[in-house]
């Protein structure tokens, strides 16, 4: 195993990313920061922040750059981050987020930025049917389902619906990822970061050919 990255991982909402993210995080070693998690977390606190994330979260809407990298920049700013790296999930989703995320990290860069590539019908099939642990935020769906019907494998929590996943919600989303995230394909891949990965098949093939392929290009990098 490679110790510490700074890696990125892309894709459509439903490709994956929370499953693939905390994976990947716990095997280099590195925290897991997802915005969706610490967004949704801050709209269940009922404050007026929470009432206005809540609203963008069940419209689909994309939150103001502006808030998503005021959150990121102070969680980057934390000892575990800026000693061992991290895996950064849901951020960035457009080119003004990734100019802003490389004058957060620097004088550091990032290793890597991972796309997971899913058929739209695929995604689709598994936003309709996915499901959270309302305390930890773990994600669930029918081929990755808790052992015990709606107790969360991970702490015991309840594991429900997300209030976000109705169809408008799910329509928006992937509509604004193609407008506004998909260029970060081409951002990244003209910096030499991209690395692209197979997300459609079964979970655990999908991690391991991540890491494996991650591994490479990260030994490769450092070698040089």
């Amino acid at each position: 195993m490679i110790p510490g990255a700074r890696l990125v991982i892309l894709g459509k909402q439903g490709a994956g990313k929370g499953t693939q993210c905390v994976r990947v995080s716990r095997h280099y070693v590195v925290p897991h920061i997802s915005t969706g998690d610490m967004f949704r977390a801050e709209a269940r606190t009922g404050s007026e922040l929470g009432a206005k994330v809540q609203s963008y979260l069940e419209s689909g809407q994309l939150i103001p750059d502006e808030l998503v990298m005021s959150v990121v920049a102070q969680r980057l700013n934390h000892p575990d981050t800026l000693g061992r790296g991290f895996v950064l999930d849901g951020v960035p989703r457009t080119v003004r987020q990734a100019d802003r995320l490389t004058e957060i990290i620097a004088p550091s860069v990032l290793d890597l930025v991972v796309s997971l590539e899913v058929p739209l019908e695929a995604v689709l099939q598994r936003l309709a049917t996915r499901m959270v642990c309302i305390d930890c935020q773990t994600n669930y769906s029918p081929q990755y389902a808790p052992k015990v019907a709606g107790v969360c494998d991970a702490c015991g929590g309840e594991v429900v619906s997300r209030r976000d996943d109705n169809e408008e919600a799910i329509r928006t989303r992937l509509e604004l990822y193609e407008e506004q995230t998909k260029p970060l394909l081409s951002y990244y891949g003209d910096r030499g970061l991209l690395l692209t990965i197979d997300g459609a098949g079964p979970v655990d093939e999908v991690t391991l050919s991540l890491i494996t392929r991650i591994d490479e290009r990260l030994a490769k990098a450092r070698s040089l």
